[in-house]
């Protein structure tokens, strides 16, 4: 079995690690529970490693933009996956003013880009560097794009990420907004289905990651002065020449956890989460209609020898 990124943190763990005092183990530990699958998957799994400590948890629906309030007031304890690219601002604010502690990254390698289905490197030889897009944009046109080739873009409402580097690379391609996730997704089947060609804009962490072989194009890497700066890059006539900014994916809890909950404080700054454990996860849920509850039970059971050791050297 792969040795993922809690695997390899719980094998450090067990050599190195000491028992710290549990606390209020009569008082339950309340864990934020947010708008999105992964979330899900992620909250459950850092729910039931503490369960398996001795604590008792409550997983506890907060809106993700708007809780950090709550956390600072102590109403919810901890926050397991925030997101740098979409953050509010009040987190920086509560972090600043001492109500809510930043407890280390969460290790789930982000990412969002232009992306195809690994069946079409055959088809534009030379990818996945952005320069093969040059070359071979023909093949991806259709009636509505012609001479162009098409990207499938995000949503409308979600931005021109695709658009900004089409023209940031000044591509030969022609942007087209998804009507919605649901669309992307039916665009990456039958591209793969059919084995024909498709650039669309993607991310990770999603569960089409695991079930589809989806690629990313490679460009330079993003930064504030590709945004901002049109004589950086490549193309001195336009901004965003350049891949997404990194997202960075970070824990967090009420200031005084640590305190409080001594062995549940090191469980969770000790624990991570890898996107090939979370991918598959998410797909049980969204796709095949099992329970978050279900589908963390089986992966704990599957799974120990990548939890356990991170429990064990917290409470033993």
């Amino acid at each position: 079995m792969k040795k993922t990124l809690i695997g390899l943190a719980a094998a450090s763990i067990a050599t190195a690690g000491h028992a710290a005092e549990m606390g209020a183990v009569d008082e339950p530990i309340k864990l934020a529970v947010n708008e999105w699958t992964g979330q899900h998957v992620t909250t459950h799994i850092a729910g039931e490693m503490l369960k398996e400590a001795g604590y008792e948890v409550e997983y506890t629906t907060a809106g993700y933009m708007n809780m950090y309030q709550a956390m600072a007031d102590g109403e919810i304890h901890a926050a397991l996956e925030i997101w740098s690219s979409n953050v509010s601002d009040d987190y920086a604010k509560q972090v600043e003013a001492g109500g809510v502690t930043e407890i280390g990254d969460l290790g789930l390698a982000a990412k969002e880009g232009i992306a195809y289905p690994a069946h079409v490197e055959e088809m534009c030889p030379g990818l996945p560097a952005w320069e093969a897009l040059n070359d071979c944009a023909q093949k991806f046109a259709t009636a509505e794009t012609l001479p162009q080739g098409r990207l499938v873009d995000y949503p409308a409402d979600w931005g021109t990420p695709g658009a900004d580097r089409l023209t940031g690379f000044d591509l030969p391609f022609k942007a087209v907004p998804a009507g919605s996730e649901g669309a992307l997704i039916a665009e990456l089947r039958a591209s793969t289905e059919r084995e024909s060609p498709l650039l669309i804009t993607f991310w990770q962490p999603h569960w089409a990651m695991s079930k589809y072989d989806v690629k990313f194009v490679e460009m330079p890497a993003g930064n504030e002065e590709c945004f901002n700066d049109a004589s950086w890059g490549t193309n001195p006539n336009a901004t965003h020449d350049c891949d997404f900014a990194p997202t960075r994916i970070f824990k967090a809890t009420w200031s005084g956890f640590d305190e409080k909950w001594p062995a549940a404080a090191e469980i969770l700054g000790n624990f991570q989460m890898d996107v090939a454990d979370q991918q598959p996860l998410m797909g049980q849920v969204d796709v095949d209609g099992m329970s978050v509850d279900q589908a963390v039970e089986n992966w704990m059971a599957e799974n120990e020898e990548a939890w356990k050791p991170i429990v064990d050297a917290a409470v033993n």
